[in-house]
């Protein structure tokens, strides 16, 4: 057997990905101290940063470094200082700031996955419910300081794609529309900054409002955007030309999903669309990865909840009765599943 040209086998790959959580968790503990945006105004050597954040003696080098080796900061002369990719998506005061979902997994998620073996046994969640605490949704619109966190990250997350929505689908066309699920609207606000004659709606639980018309106002759009409290599980959806569901049907179970959708579809006009966004798995299940292991973090959240390929969304939407579907790649792992009723 002539072993001169088989590829060499290395176990590389399995501890990389084996150990990842030490790199997780160091880029997430960064974040978390404020890191990157501490470094905003100039470069610092390791003892003025680790003063500035309190980190003790023996860890400054090693966490600095270990930063600057997974390419987050970069060192000349001992000083460190941002990338040009950290300093417009982890400095928390620009509006790039993505670090919020980042914080809230850096608090909250890394813990719970520790579970995720029980999860993959039981099939049941494995965050506050778990110890006997309310659901995730409970806790989080009972505290008006989390939740605000909350929406933030949901922002931050959504922001790139939101982006692309407002710039691929046919505006035009449309003149008004209503996003379920809002959080503090920046899917809405997108649209309108690019459309002048678009006016929509952002319709979510009532405890959300004041959060999105602080969010609104930055923006300056309060006279073509307005909140609508309500609670798609008790109320029809509000009638619009275009409805658009970002990162909604992934929190929930099968039968949630086809309501939502038939609840869309008797609330839209004839050539009004439905836009359904999420980290939509690609119909192989083979190159999205991120969508796969949110859909595990779906597990360790809700009872119910999970991601979905672009074929099956597109099937569930043509059982409500939409005569035209497509799925169109918008940013990152986002796709959109875009629905047209006939």
């Amino acid at each position: 057997m002539n072993t001169t040209s088989m590829p060499t086998i290395t176990p590389e790959h399995i501890l990389h990905t084996g150990m990842a959580f030490w790199a997780s968790k160091t880029l997430l503990s960064a974040v978390e101290l404020g890191v990157f945006s501490e470094l905003i105004e100039s470069p610092l050597s390791a003892d003025e940063l680790g003063s500035r954040l309190g980190l003790h003696e023996r860890s400054r080098r090693d966490f600095l470094d270990a930063l600057v080796s997974m390419g987050f900061l970069q060192r000349t002369e001992g000083r460190y200082e941002n990338t040009l990719e950290t300093a417009l998506f982890l400095d928390r005061k620009k509006p790039s700031y993505l670090g919020g979902i980042l914080e809230m997994s850096s608090v909250r998620l890394f813990g719970f996955w520790t579970n995720l073996t029980d999860g993959l046994r039981t099939g049941k969640p494995q965050n506050e419910v778990r110890s006997g605490q309310p659901q995730l949704f409970e806790i989080l619109y009972s505290d008006p300081v989390r939740l605000e966190g909350f929406l933030g990250a949901m922002t931050g997350l959504s922001h790139p794609a939101n982006v692309q929505i407002a710039r691929q689908l046919p505006w035009k066309n449309w003149n008004t529309f209503v996003d379920i699920g809002t959080a503090q609207g920046d899917l809405a606000a997108q649209i309108l900054m690019a459309h002048p004659h678009m006016r929509g709606v952002g319709f979510d639980l009532p405890p959300v409002q004041s959060i999105f018309e602080k969010y609104v106002a930055k923006f300056g759009l309060q006279e073509r955007l307005n909140f609508m409290p309500g609670d798609f599980f008790n109320q029809p959806l509000p009638h619009a030309d275009v409805i658009l569901m970002g990162h909604v049907l992934h929190d929930w179970d099968l039968p949630t999903k086809r309501m939502l959708i038939e609840k869309a579809f008797d609330a839209l006009p004839s050539g009004g669309a439905l836009v359904v966004y999420d980290a939509i798995i690609d119909d192989d299940r083979r190159q999205n990865t991120f969508g796969l292991l949110m859909s595990l973090n779906m597990l360790i959240e809700t009872h119910g909840g999970y991601d979905y390929s672009g074929d099956e969304c597109a099937g569930w939407m043509r059982q409500a009765g939409f005569t035209s579907t497509r799925v169109e790649h918008l940013a990152g792992p986002d796709s959109m599943v875009v629905a047209i009723k006939g």
